[in-house]
């Protein structure tokens, strides 16, 4: 994903690496979860940031909780 920065009236191309929550992560995500550990010690067992965690869940919670087939169904 490129994103555009404008500078001081010029446009700088930024790239932005990232890497996508393989299914694996988000099982663990769902037992760790299970279990009772928070979005923060989710986030450091992964060596992931908290904040995309926290996407996360808010992505994929659904009247039934945390889905991580669906989740990984809609990636």
């Amino acid at each position: 994903m490129i994103s555009y920065l404008k500078l001081l009236d010029r446009q700088v191309k930024v790239a932005m690496t990232y890497k996508l929550l393989s299914q694996e992560e988000r099982y663990l995500i769902y037992i760790l979860m299970s279990a009772g550990n928070s979005q923060q010690q989710i986030a450091e067992f992964l060596g992931r940031h908290k904040s995309t965690i926290s996407r996360e869940f808010i992505c994929n919670k659904g009247g039934r909780g945390y889905r991580p087939r669906q989740a990984c169904l809609l990636t």
